[in-house]
């Protein structure tokens, strides 16, 4: 009993517990009960089940199940981090898909497509621009002249192998000339395939296979990565684990991610 602190190790340790909405505590001193119906300062204010309030200081001398507690405020929550997507945009929460603008985004192929998907998705739905492909450039004019684009259908198309001399270039400059380019609006990319869209770094390489002329590109970039290729089961593999590997616009070269924010601004106008 003459050791230090000895008072209050004897002494009970009593439950913190947050005064929250709707808890039903009672007064240890006077037996008053009620319910919790607000907190200001360091004050909880209780309302009987005849709906008189009154209002106590927080901490000791309350019961509650009747048991003693110390009544203390409920912890602040902290504030939500603000959701980004995969582009990096603010999401916006429990944002439906609108319905679709009759202004298209069109890419080459199906590969193109499913890229876009996964980083501008959730803003593409948002806006409501739907992502086409044209299995090639090369069918971009017959598809405008079948469906002419207008100032209310606005055609923004994303081009692989856009460099100044190539065929893409060519057929590119052909259409902005022509008839539709006012309301079409043509950008791309410099490589020779959108799978190099993908920064080596995401897909855990130190870069990608330089692949001589006169071989197919995906069966050299297939065969310098180790990766089988001697069919097109081979091809789809290797694209849905290079697909796997990208998770924000931080895994894409920067080349594609300003064009493809291009093209949207561009439908969306």
């Amino acid at each position: 009993m003459l050791a230090a602190g000895w008072r209050e190790r004897s002494q009970r340790t009593l439950a913190r517990v947050e005064a929250q909405r709707d808890l039903v505590v009672e007064v240890a001193e006077d037996g008053y009960c009620g319910a919790v119906v607000g907190i200001t300062g360091g004050l909880v204010e209780l309302e009987d089940r005849h709906d008189r309030r009154r209002v106590f200081p927080l901490g000791p001398g309350f019961l509650v199940d009747g048991e003693a507690v110390v009544l203390v405020a409920p912890a602040r929550s902290a504030p939500a981090a603000s959701r980004r997507t995969a582009s990096g945009s603010f999401a916006v929460a429990e944002a439906r898909a609108r319905v679709a603008r009759p202004s298209r985004i069109l890419v080459e192929g199906r590969h193109d497509a499913e890229l876009v998907e996964k980083v501008w998705g959730d803003d593409l739905r948002v806006e409501g621009v739907v992502v086409e492909y044209l299995e090639g450039v090369d069918l971009l004019a017959e598809m405008l002249d079948a469906e002419p684009p207008t100032a209310e259908r606005r055609y923004g198309v994303l081009v692989d192998h856009l460099v100044p001399g190539s065929k893409e270039a060519r057929i590119a400059q052909t259409v902005e000339r022509g008839r539709h380019g006012a309301h079409v609006r043509i950008v791309g990319h410099p490589f020779v395939d959108v799978w190099q869209c993908v920064t080596p770094r995401a897909l855990g390489i130190r870069a990608w296979p330089e692949v001589p002329r006169g071989i197919d590109w995906k069966t050299g970039v297939c065969r310098g990565l180790g990766w089988p290729a001697a069919e097109q089961a081979d091809f789809a593999r290797a694209w849905k684990r290079i697909l796997g590997s990208v998770h924000s616009y931080r895994d894409l070269e920067p080349t594609l991610l300003g064009r493809v924010e291009e093209l949207i601004d561009f439908v969306t106008a």
